[in-house]
């Protein structure tokens, strides 16, 4: 089914950066998420089996439900394949780009491809704050690679004192646009800016685990097990949204905004379907299905990022509301929702 599509991130960042020690951090706080690793530049993943098979077209089981694989970007098509397959069982897929890779070029790549069971699950640059400068001296390309990012985290922060990772945050929003921009300290962020966690069964949501409790990470320090923070807004409307203010919003995601999934209901504008709609960083998808017999109909949308208004958003989301018949969308007023709408013969758009 079309919102059962499994989110593929692309995780980039020049040598050095902390891309492998965020990469690690995911995979040991999965819990029950079921992750699948496409190393495009083989690296210290720290499992004993990835450093085994240390070559591409290896494919391993990481033992905690996630799989990896090694592999050459000229197959990262074959491998998608490889790993959407119902019985893996993936939740997400997570692409490590080489140190010198062109972020923009997987991303297209995942966009064009012609595999129905992906979604775009944003493009997230990792910087080290310590050594931003020196890198954008070594590589120019820092500047073209930033505004391209849906999620940036500025890593190693405890390397700098606070007023140089001030100057470090505003030069890198600067260069960023849009981009929501996060700090990260051995490359801890919190899994749900990224993908859902799966709750394994019998454990509360929000609980921390005993892996999150004992996990040590790099110095081994337990005490920094910190992870980067981020709000989550959730939205529950019984009356219809406006199909034209909506986009409007969705147009104007602001700053911090990472993520939005839900179901919209746009009433008389399609009163056969709700739209299950899935949006990262810049990246905009809806989904028409049918309403699901005997259920309520209701717009429900969580909103996810970090530093957000979550005030002004609830109150940004209730001015797209409908208000009366005499606010009832046109004809017309589809248009702008249809264009997120992803027809299988032609090629995926972000916005």
């Amino acid at each position: 089914m079309t919102t059962q599509q499994i989110p593929v991130v692309v995780l980039a960042g020049f040598l050095g950066a902390g891309k492998t020690t965020l990469l690690n951090h995911l995979l040991r706080s999965s819990r029950g998420t079921r992750i699948g690793v496409m190393v495009n530049d083989f690296g210290d993943i720290g499992i004993d089996a990835m450093r085994i098979a240390g070559q591409v077209g290896s494919t391993v089981s990481l033992g905690n439900g996630c799989l990896c694989c090694a592999v050459d970007a000229s197959e990262l098509d074959e491998y998608l394949e490889v790993l959407t397959r119902p019985e893996s069982r993936l939740d997400v897929i997570v692409i490590e780009a080489s140190g010198l890779a062109e972020p923009q070029e997987l991303v297209r790549m995942v966009l064009a491809s012609e595999n129905d069971r992906i979604v775009y699950g944003g493009l997230v640059q990792v910087v080290d704050a310590a050594e931003f400068s020196a890198t954008r001296e070594r590589h120019p390309e820092t500047d073209r690679h930033l505004p391209i990012a849906d999620l940036v985290v500025v890593n190693k922060t405890d390397r700098v004192s606070g007023a140089e990772l001030l100057a470090v945050h505003e030069a890198v929003a600067g260069l960023a646009g849009k981009a929501v921009v996060v700090d990260a300290t051995h490359g801890r962020i919190d899994p749900e800016l990224l993908f859902d966690r799966v709750v394994p069964e019998g454990e509360i949501e929000g609980q921390m685990s005993i892996e999150d409790i004992l996990y040590e990470d790099g110095d081994g320090d337990p005490r920094a097990h910190t992870h980067t923070s981020y709000e989550t807004v959730s939205l529950t409307a019984a009356t219809p949204l406006h199909p034209r203010r909506l986009m409007a919003f969705l147009d104007a995601r602001p700053e911090g905004l990472y993520r939005i999934k839900g179901f919209v209901d746009f009433g008389a504008a399609d009163p056969d379907n709700r739209y299950a709609v899935h949006a990262v960083g810049r990246f905009l998808r809806f989904y028409p299905e049918r309403w699901p017999g005997g259920e309520e109909r209701l717009t429900q949308l969580v909103l996810i990022g970090s530093g957000v208004d979550a005030a002004g958003l609830r109150k940004e989301l209730a001015e797209c509301e409908q208000n009366g018949p005499q606010d009832a969308p046109d004809e017309h007023s589809m248009w702008g929702v249809l264009r997120y709408v992803q027809q299988t013969e032609e090629e995926p758009e972000a916005p």
